[in-house]
């Protein structure tokens, strides 16, 4: 019982500690770039307006930054300290993207964002505007590595298992870093955060016009972050909808909990809003509510229009006329790939080689008799700790909302961050008010839709640490739950504290303005 509350513990740390970290990440990704934009600008123009508004978003970027950093190395710690059982048996592979992004992304960001700050006077306009530059990169980069890492843990391949370590193990580096889930998770949640960091800049700078303070400068900056922020906002809408084709081939159970989909249909339909039951009843299907697409959701995901999208009963129970297996059927395999690990291990113990031997050969993928093995049984050998079909299903309402909060607020961003520069542009902007009261208010939507987004990806994979392999009921470390839960605490009011300080920060920052000069506390808008 202990361990189940550590398990428990665990995730909940977890995922408080990634909900805290990701307040902080997008806004470091799109920021980055935004200020090399701009940058480039003064670089090209000599136009010192450029300079002085470059370095205003590079101070809001340094500070966004700095809180930052700490919430990510945390991260990292916790999967050694909470989640042992998981980095023993991936850590081959886990392992190598994470050293990646600590060895080059990271050290090059670290080591270019000195000359960033503090290299205006001290080097070439041209060498100031590479180490700009290249902190973006390696702010991106550092991203990039991380979401392999995470994208394999949805989509574990280019590996093989090591029966004698007990250990997965990379057999194919490319694999892994080029997975289909690894290339849309990467530019998905990369362009998204160049969305949330755009909103960021037309926010503030709809602030400033409210008050007719630092009008140039909130206009050259809606004009650079608008245009960027629309163009990726329809970067994000199109790799969102290739993420969500890749989902259903690889994680269907994901995609079902998405559309809150109990019943597998040939030329489903995609649900654009609806209200679910709180105790569903069968007779009357899981909506109080619900307006559809026709169509939309097979062609979506398997882009036919007529595809038979299975539902969450199908991945439960099973469908043989489309050759679903049930999740008792995979969980049956799995036990006989658990069973013949411990029958490896007894031989090991007892010095039995032709015990041993025989064991190995259903391992070894050169085998006739291993390549069955592995297909038919190692393939689900997760399953074979799971105590119920049911636990296969993620939380349905989580997905099916966090789903429609993503995909809702990103098509507004698209009409807003559009409007946005077309009045800008127009030289309208400063009149429609009411438009940029709404500006301002999107800050704090974008962040929301960010989180969304999240949920779906690391809720939706549940029951699983690694799909199919290996779920959080097993990963985690054998430690007392009370160890767990107080730390929890502690970094619960650690992390709330550094939010804190980040806003008060950045406000401040915001009411002094480019110069430093005090600027009068809000009116009421």
């Amino acid at each position: 019982m202990d361990y189940l509350q550590t398990v428990d513990w665990s995730r909940a740390q977890f995922a408080m500690t990634a909900v805290y970290h990701w307040f902080f990440v997008p806004l470091t990704l799109g920021l980055s770039v935004l200020a090399a934009i701009m940058e480039t600008m003064y670089y090209r123009t000599g136009d010192v307006f450029w300079r002085r508004t470059t370095r205003f978003w590079m101070r809001l970027f340094g500070i966004n930054f700095a809180i930052g950093v700490a919430t990510g190395l945390i991260l990292e710690f916790e999967f050694g300290t909470n989640w042992s059982n998981y980095s023993h048996f991936v850590g081959d592979i886990f392992g190598a993207p994470l050293a990646i992004e600590g060895i080059m992304a990271f050290f090059l960001e670290s080591t270019f964002i000195a000359v960033m700050f503090f290299g205006w006077d001290k080097v070439s306009r041209g060498a100031h505007l590479a180490a700009t530059w290249l902190t973006a990169v390696g702010a991106n980069l550092s991203a990039l590595w991380i979401l392999v890492a995470n994208a394999w843990m949805q989509y574990p391949v280019g590996c093989r298992f090591n029966l004698q370590t007990v250990r997965n193990e990379m057999t194919s580096f490319w694999e892994v870093a080029l997975s289909p889930v690894a290339v849309n998770k990467f530019f998905h949640t990369v362009a998204s955060s160049f969305v949330l960091a755009a909103l960021f800049v037309v926010g503030v700078s709809a602030w400033y016009l409210l008050r007719r303070r630092e009008e140039r400068m909130a206009r050259g900056s809606i004009a650079i972050a608008s245009f960027f922020g629309a163009v990726f906002a329809v970067v994000t809408a199109v790799t969102g909808d290739r993420s969500g084709a890749v989902v259903a081939r690889v994680q269907p159970m994901k995609l079902a909990a998405m559309e809150a989909l109990y019943d597998g249909e040939a030329g489903a339909s995609l649900t654009v809003v609806g209200l679910l039951r709180r105790d569903r009843a069968d007779d009357d299907g899981p909506f109080r509510f619900r307006i559809g697409i026709p169509k939309l959701l097979s062609w979506m995901s398997f882009r036919d229009a007529e595809s038979y999208v299975p539902g969450i009963r199908d991945l439960v129970a099973g469908n043989a006329e489309r050759g679903i297996l049930s999740a008792e059927e995979m969980m049956a395999r799995g036990r006989k790939a658990v069973v013949e690990l411990g029958r490896y291990r007894a031989a090991r113990e007892a010095g039995d080689r032709a015990a041993m031997a025989a064991v190995e050969r259903k391992f070894d993928p050169a085998a006739p008799e291993g390549e069955e093995f592995l297909r038919e049984y190692f393939a689900y050998f997760g399953y074979g700790y799971l105590e119920s079909p049911v636990q296969t299903v993620p939380n349905v309402p989580l997905l099916f909302y966090s789903f429609r909060v993503m995909v809702g607020a990103g098509v507004f961003f698209i009409v807003l961050l559009a409007a946005v520069w077309w009045l800008n542009r127009r030289g309208t902007l400063a009149s429609a008010r009411w438009l940029l009261r709404l500006c301002v208010w999107m800050i704090p939507v974008a962040y929301l839709a960010s989180q969304a987004g999240w949920a779906v990806a690391e809720a939706g994979r549940q029951p699983w640490a690694i799909q199919n392999l290996m779920p959080v009921g097993v990963a985690a470390s054998k430690i007392p739950s009370a160890s767990v839960s107080t730390t929890f605490f502690l970094f619960l009011a650690l992390f709330t504290v550094l939010l804190a300080v980040e806003i008060s920060i950045l406000l401040r920052q915001i009411r002094l303005g480019p110069d430093g000069a005090e600027i009068p506390e809000p009116e009421k808008l």
